[in-house]
Formats: C-alpha cells, sequence, structure tokens
C-alpha cells in the first residue's frame, strides 16, 4: 500500500478456520505441491473416509485452504502421526502452521492417544524451529524417498534424511 507520502505498511486481520480437507480442495491446493502430489493426497483422502488418517485443512472466509496436513494414526503405535503439512508460501509465518499443528494434536487427543510423532527434513531448520517451539523433541533419524514430478512431467525418486521428533500431549481437562 502507498499514500501520497510514499510506501506504508498495512496489517490485513482475517479470520480462519481449520475443517477436514474435502475432494472437492485438491483444484484450490495447487501451490502445495505437484499434481503427483494431489494425486496422493487424493488417495490419502479415501483413507481418511475410513478413519484411518486425518486430513486437514486451514480455510480462509471463502473457504480455500491456505494450509493443509494430515495425520496418520497407522504408522507409529498409539499416535498421531504428522505428515505433508504445508502452508501457502505467501502466507507463511503468519502462525497458520502453528493453528494447523494445535489442530492436529486436538484431533489425536480426541481419538484417545497422547502422542504426536513427525518427520522433518534434516535441512528444513526453519520447520524443525516451529516443531521445537510447540514442543516437540527430536529422538531420531531415518531415511526417507518419495516421487517428484518435474516440470518436465518426469518423475524422479527424491531422496532425503529426516529427524524424528515427537511430542507427548497432555489431556487438557487433566490438571
Amino acid at each position: 500500500m502507498s499514500t501520497e507520502h510514499g510506501p506504508a505498511d498495512a496489517a490485513v486481520v482475517i479470520q480462519v478456520g481449520v475443517r477436514d480437507l474435502l475432494p472437492r480442495d485438491l483444484s484450490a491446493c495447487a501451490w502445495s505441491g505437484s499434481a503427483t502430489h494431489l494425486r496422493y493426497v487424493e488417495r490419502e483422502l479415501a483413507r481418511a473416509a475410513v478413519g484411518e488418517v486425518d486430513y486437514l485443512a486451514v480455510t480462509t472466509p471463502v473457504d480455500l485452504p491456505v494450509a493443509i496436513g494430515g495425520i496418520d494414526y497407522q504408522v507409529a503405535e498409539a499416535a498421531g502421526t504428522l505428515w505433508q503439512l504445508a502452508v501457502l508460501p505467501a502466507l507463511q509465518s503468519c502462525g497458520l502452521g502453528t493453528l494447523l499443528i494445535r489442530s492436529a494434536e486436538q484431533r489425536i487427543r480426541d481419538r484417545g492417544l497422547r502422542r504426536a510423532e513427525l518427520a522433518v527434513e534434516e535441512n528444513n531448520s526453519r520447520a524443525r524451529a516451529l516443531y521445537e517451539r510447540l514442543g516437540y523433541t527430536a529422538y531420531g533419524r531415518k531415511p526417507d524417498a518419495w516421487d517428484e514430478e518435474e516440470p518436465d512431467g518426469l518423475i524422479r525418486r527424491y531422496r532425503t534424511m529426516c529427524v524424528l521428533m515427537r511430542k507427548e500431549l497432555c489431556d487438557p481437562a487433566r490438571p
């Protein structure tokens, strides 16, 4: 924004909500990854329909997803595993990732589980700092890999090393 006296900063505040990600949302989530990634998310929504995972969306007042992420209940015993957490790049560092993670933790608690786990790429220091700020601690490392679609349409296998992190979730109803 600018005024007659030059540039000016302005803060815009909008309310957001958290709900289940729906198949109809996928076309509005191209910012979160390639077409291959979105096909994978679509398959995960089928798992959500049978209760194996939850897939959440932080949405704007016009119901557009600006942050998404899943919780898999089949990966670790007695825990929910957060994965595929993503925030629209233009809105990173605005608290949406924190809201998404806290909502995911509540979903885990609602299932009677008391631990959240996740894996973060070793070179993703920004995400790791967020997780640490939210109370996650590292407990190990493991390699990971997935298919990625290149701009030319070719699929390549992406390989990385991840830090494993966990957080014990307290029951807010108990002191």
